[in-house]
């Protein structure tokens, strides 16, 4: 079964923004398991830990679960997010399939 992980934004200047993002990641992720794929969800994994507040602990780490998937998908509005681009650049230096629309995403 191939690996996808979700980049998706986290942060938000407000309490309620950052819960519709972790909603919104939930969402994609549901679909895409419906595709046929496993997936990460960062986003998810870590939802409503914001008060450690290490952004480098946090992308080390998510970068390291990304080396170990096969497909990199990305949500709208990841390019306004740093950890997103960080995440993109990552695949890309990879050599991962990456998907910047959901909808494009085939099934498994």
């Amino acid at each position: 079964m191939k690996i996808i992980y979700l980049s998706h934004p986290y942060r938000s200047g407000t309490e309620w923004g950052v819960w519709l993002n972790i909603h919104s990641a939930h969402l994609y992720a549901k679909d895409l398991w419906r595709k046929g794929y496993a997936v990460i969800s960062p986003v998810s994994n870590t939802a409503f830990m914001g008060e450690l507040d290490d952004f480098e602990h946090w992308m080390a780490g998510d970068l390291e679960i990304l080396g170990r998937c096969d497909i990199l998908v990305l949500a709208p509005g990841w390019e306004r997010s740093e950890g997103c681009k960080m995440e993109y650049s990552k695949a890309i230096e990879l050599g991962l399939k990456v998907y910047e629309d959901i909808e494009e995403v085939p099934y498994a």
